[in-house]
């Protein structure tokens, strides 16, 4: 097992389509994280990248507006949960727009919509033995629309104190 300075990456991908039907995907953690053993996950930061399925930029429709929203959270649900619900751990929203005549790429971007928190100080213990990274994107989108995530992390045994922190967060 990685020791707790070595921080290592977590990959995953969900389609979030272009019909603004939501799709999750799990991210199994059960080799990093034994709660009975004390064993959890810090997380670092999250990488999110919006891209077709071949990782290249998504195109949008002629003259159109897209939104793609996704979230990473501690239980499975059917739809995006609001940024206040404790088994949220992160999210955010990507605003698109075409402003020509013809499919393309989009000529305005903006993440400022949404959480979008991509660091945190002192890092997001993690002791539920899966994650899941949801998502959803509007029909804008001239294809579907895949969100990426990059999850830095590191393995630590549980303290005292960072029981204490996992217990305030509420997972």
């Amino acid at each position: 097992m990685a020791r707790s300075t070595d921080s290592f990456f977590i990959r995953q991908t969900v389609n979030a389509g272009n019909t603004n039907t939501f799709d999750q995907v799990g991210i199994d953690l059960g080799a990093y994280v034994d709660a009975l053993g004390k064993s959890v996950l810090r997380l670092h930061n999250v990488q999110v990248t919006y891209s077709d399925s071949s990782g290249a930029s998504v195109s949008l429709t002629s003259g159109s507006t897209a939104v793609a929203q996704w979230q990473i959270t501690t239980q499975s649900f059917g739809s995006l949960q609001l940024s206040s619900n404790r088994a949220v751990v992160s999210d955010g929203r990507c605003h698109q727009v075409n402003q020509e005549a013809a499919i393309g790429l989009a000529s305005i971007v903006s993440d400022a919509n949404g959480i979008n928190l991509q660091e945190w100080t002192n890092g997001y213990l993690i002791a539920v033995e899966s994650l899941f990274l949801g998502g959803a994107a509007s029909s804008g989108f001239n294809e579907d629309c895949h969100i990426s995530v990059v999850l830095e992390c590191t393995v630590e045994t549980l303290s005292q104190s960072a029981a204490m922190s996992l217990a305030l967060s509420q997972q």
